[in-house]
């Protein structure tokens, strides 16, 4: 089977670019892996987040502004095809602060970022606990919480329902998804490239590695070699409530089916997506710190996933030297960057180039000589 576009990842990722490149007339094969695949895109936080992206590289921060400008057209277009409601709410999203301490240090790392990216507007500001209690007035705090930066271009959807509206509106487009397939090789030809898989052979002239946690294996056949780490995140979620919450804030949401999500752990085990109960500790200690009325809420869930991460923690995105048709594009932020994926990423593609203000996100940044 052939096509113009094979995207190697139907997470998140690779799917919205591979949206992107539908809307925009090209046959498109996603290749989407089994269950068996460490999957973040089933084990996401639901995030539209702007506020401290890129505190050690501002590219990322004025990267994710852009994708968070474009969300709602991205939104509405993808409902109008696909069908389906994403729930998304953009009006704006908290960081807590428990303590004068974490307020300050928040502050300043707000600020530092801010003068660093050079923007003349400020999208966030800092705000004492008499604020929050007047945007949030059905909310009882903890007497921890000292106040919370809001950031104004921040918001939260339905992550399930924005895999599931992607992978439908491909296939409305004539894309094509193939499942519970494992890619084993990809290969160079004069056409452009052959993916081999488990059961089948796909020709393409132009290929996007966007495989996650696989696609460092994947990358190397191309010429791109990009160094990854998993990093897993647990996740509690509480039974449903009556609306409490009306902002998200990072590690403490509440759903359109009105569930409470806790989270999310940052923990270097490897491929290990185990839960702990050291974990449920942590994260239950610190939610009722915030919102005391949740010691008498039952969790109904406990889950683990996968972050895809770079030693910097920021996306990837490269098109291979030596097969210039192949391209590869990483990111633990997958949510938030979904719009620009589907738009100038799945464009550059087609274009058969990255955009140079790109450039800074390059694999090769991380083409240090080792010292002796």
């Amino acid at each position: 089977m052939n096509a113009d576009v094979i995207v190697i990842g139907g997470g998140t990722v690779g799917s919205a670019i591979a949206y992107g490149l539908a809307q925009r007339s090209q046959r498109v094969i996603v290749l989407d892996g089994d269950d068996r695949d460490y999957r973040a895109a089933r084990a996401n936080f639901g995030l539209i987040w702007v506020q401290g992206k890129g505190s050690n590289m501002p590219e990322y921060q004025i990267w994710s502004r852009q994708s968070s400008e474009r969300w709602r057209d991205f939104a509405m277009g993808l409902t109008e095809l696909s069908g389906q409601d994403l729930q998304l709410e953009q009006k704006g999203g908290l960081v807590f602060c428990l303590g004068n301490a974490e307020y300050e240090t928040r502050r300043v790392a707000l600020q530092k970022l801010h003068n660093q990216t050079g923007s003349d507007t400020i999208d966030w500001e800092m705000i004492g606990r008499s604020q929050l209690e007047q945007l949030m007035p059905d909310v009882t705090f903890g007497p921890d919480v000292f106040g919370a930066s809001f950031g104004r271009r921040d918001g939260h959807i339905n992550p399930l329902r924005l895999l599931s509206a992607l992978q439908a509106a491909i296939q409305k487009l004539s894309g094509t998804i193939v499942s519970s397939t494992r890619v084993q090789e990809i290969e160079s030809n004069v056409s452009g490239f052959t993916v081999k898989t488990d059961a089948e052979t796909y020709g393409a002239p132009r290929v996007v590695i966007a495989a996650g946690l696989g696609s460092q294996t994947l990358g190397a056949q191309v010429g791109l070699d990009v160094p990854l780490r998993p990093q897993r995140g647990q996740i509690l979620v509480t039974e449903r409530l009556a609306p409490i919450l009306p902002l998200p804030a990072s590690g403490l949401r509440q759903t359109g089916e009105g569930t409470i999500m806790i989270g999310a752990t940052h923990e270097d085990v490897g491929l290990d997506v185990a839960t702990t109960g050291a974990a449920a500790a942590t994260l239950s200690k610190r939610a009722m710190r915030i919102l005391p009325a949740l010691a008498s809420v039952t969790l109904v869930r406990q889950w683990a996933g996968l972050r895809v991460l770079t030693p910097d923690g920021c996306p990837v995105y490269a098109q291979s030297e030596s097969h210039p048709g192949a391209f590869i594009a990483l990111c633990h932020s997958g949510i938030t960057l979904a719009a620009v994926h589907a738009d100038i990423i799945a464009q550059a593609v087609i274009d058969g180039a990255l955009p140079s203000s790109l450039d800074v996100f390059h694999s090769r940044r991380f083409d240090v000589p080792k010292a002796a």
